[in-house]
């Protein structure tokens, strides 16, 4: 294994929950993570993800999502299909209606990807 290749874990604070110290992104993680990021640079698409996260119950009916946004039905079913198409949402058809909900495979990478590792307490030398 290459320096580049090891990844290395630490347990946070509370002692549980190992987070990533130092690894380098491979080629097929950066690619796969760009389309995410991609489908979230759009203000519209940000704003339903963040309308489908914040729900209680953890999903949102499209008929509570489209008037929200001054914009056609079909062009907020775009949208949505391309959140769906990045993996970070999926949905489920009940009669007419399409159900909305996170996936959080998908936002906890980007969690992880996104959250700054958390850096060892340092002494300053001083005594009690």
């Amino acid at each position: 294994m290459s320096k580049q290749e090891r990844v290395v874990l630490r347990q946070d604070e509370s002692g549980c929950c190992p987070t990533l110290l130092a690894a380098p992104m491979d080629e097929d993680r950066a690619v796969d993570l760009a389309k995410v990021f991609k489908a979230l640079g759009d203000p519209v698409r940000l704003r339903l993800l963040s309308m489908i996260a914040s729900r209680a119950g953890g999903e949102i009916c499209v008929c509570d999502l489209t008037p929200a946004f001054e914009l056609s039905q079909p062009t907020i079913s775009h949208h949505l299909k391309l959140l769906k198409q990045a993996r970070l949402i999926d949905s489920e058809r009940r009669g007419t209606w399409v159900y909305y909900r996170l996936v959080p495979e998908t936002t906890d990478r980007l969690s992880a990807v996104l959250t700054r590792p958390s850096e060892p307490a340092t002494t300053t030398g001083a005594t009690s």
